[in-house]
Formats: structure tokens, sequence, C-alpha cells
């Protein structure tokens, strides 16, 4: 199986481990990426600015795919619940769609809504398969519990994202336990991390953070575990933030699911990028 490989602008600059331990599960995992150097922003910043040139910036993205015959995957959160809106929307305005295809057509480039946008967990649940990445667990990581964090943009809106389940999801948990570890059940698990109110309103950020990660410990998780660009920056180098300030002691180291399904793969940590955690990932390596 084949895929578009959709980085985004924030995790080249500033979470490169992402990309990294994704290449090397799904490597491992039997999974080809392509790269398309000509993929632009995934159009979210300007949602709220100038709707049509989002509609573009996303659509460009599917167009570009399309003409490689390809679906794309994406690891940001963010990016996918974007481009899944942008398709959403094409699909069910005509007259969108016909806007966005005559600018499109200037770089003989067409959308016509053929290309499905996946992101990194749904390729691994549905393409993969849960089983299928169980054969292959080389160290199983028996004991672990972990605290998984789904992130807002997977989940909602549903109806566009069709992720899974708004508020009964499972599909987290179920990868997580193909590691060997235990997903624990706890409160907080679908609420915000606070990582889009950074930079406009920096304590209720921190607060908001702060009570998830008060509320994964107190229900007993080692870690806490993301597959979402800005949910991991909130758990690693934030939390780093409230740790150095005396905040919130001891940390609760937060993984990225890759790194996490790459250990259990027998994966060395220098692929999947575990030294570029701002909070050190010691107990799982050892």
């Amino acid at each position: 199986m084949k895929f578009a490989l959709f980085l985004g602008c924030q995790i080249p600059v500033r979470l490169k481990q992402y990309e990294s331990s994704s290449r090397a599960v799904l490597k491992r995992l039997g999974v080809e990426l392509m790269d398309l150097e000509t993929f632009n922003c995934c159009g979210y910043p300007l949602r709220n600015i100038n709707f049509k040139t989002f509609l573009l910036a996303s659509v460009r993205n599917l167009a570009l795919s399309e003409k490689q015959g390809l679906d794309v995957m994406a690891l940001c959160q963010c990016c996918y619940g974007t481009l899944k809106k942008a398709d959403f929307l094409l699909k069910e305005h005509e007259a969108l769609r016909k806007e966005v295809n005559e600018v499109l057509q200037r770089e003989d480039l067409r959308y016509s809504g053929e290309v499905k946008v996946k992101h990194l967990l749904t390729v691994l649940h549905q393409e993969v398969g849960v089983e299928a990445i169980k054969n292959q667990i080389e160290n199983p990581l028996n004991g672990l519990k972990i605290a998984a964090h789904y992130g807002c943009h997977a989940l909602r809106p549903s109806q566009v994202v069709q992720f899974d389940h708004p508020a009964m999801p499972s599909l987290f948990d179920r990868l997580v336990e193909a590691t060997g570890a235990r997903s624990i059940d706890w409160l907080m698990r679908l609420e915000c991390c606070g990582a889009p109110l950074l930079g406009t309103h920096d304590d209720l950020s921190k607060e908001m953070t702060l009570k998830k990660l008060n509320n994964g410990r107190a229900s007993g998780a080692d870690y806490l575990c993301t597959a979402c660009t800005y949910c991991q920056i909130q758990f690693d180098t934030i939390q780093k933030n409230l740790v150095t300030q005396k905040i919130f002691a001891p940390p609760l180291p937060s993984i990225l699911y890759p790194q996490l399904l790459g250990l259990s793969l027998g994966i060395v940590p220098e692929l999947l990028g575990l030294q570029m955690n701002q909070i050190p990932i010691h107990e799982i390596k050892s």
C-alpha cells in the first residue's frame, strides 16, 4: 500500500521525531510513502481570515495527490481535519468545486473527490490492521499503563472527519494495546490539551494542560500517548516549562504513538527520535 505523505508546516520544524518515527514504523509494516515536494500548507491558519484562500490551499494538496493516483496520509491532526473539511465542502457544494477547479486548472490540476484523506492512526488501524501489527511485535510493552490522548481535530466535527465515535472512541486504545501496553480509562481523555490558546491566553492554556496531566497521573498512567503535533508539543515542551517552574512534578512524559509502536517493534530509539523529546523516555527504552 502506498500513500502521499502530508507533513504540514509544524512537523519539519518543531517535531521532527514524529516524521522519523512514523517513517520507521510504516516501513517496517510495509507501507510505502511518496513525498510530494509541491505540497503546500493545509490552509488551516487562513480558515477564519480568508475562507476561499484556505479552501484553495487545502484542495490544491488533494488535487496534487489525485494527479499521482494516491490517497493522502496526514500525521498532524490539524492538517487531517482541515483536508477532510475541504474535501467535505467541495463534495457538498458544486459551485465551490467549480470555482476552485477553475483556479487549479492554471496548474493543470483538478479536484474530482476521488482522493481519500487518512490519518496515520486510521492507516494503521484500517489498512495495516491491529492483528497484523501484533504479529510483528518483538518487544511487548507488558505492564505499561498508557493514557491515550485522542485530540480534538481527529474526532470533531464527526460528520466531516469520520475518524471514530466522537464520544466513545476506541481506535487509539486498540492500537496502544497492540504494543502490549494497557490503555487506561481516564476521565479527561477527550478534553482539549490547551494548545489552541497558547500565544493568546497562555495562563488558560497551561491550566488546561495541567488539569489533563493531573488527571492522567491520578488515573495511574505511566505515560501520555499522542498522535497530534500540537498535543505532543503541549504535553512535552509546555509540560517541561511547568516542571521547570515547579508547577507540576515529577513529569508525566508524553510519547508519540509511532515512537511507542516503534519500541514494541524493536526499532532502535535513535531512529524513533526519542532523544528529541523534551521530557526523557527512560523506562520504556530500558
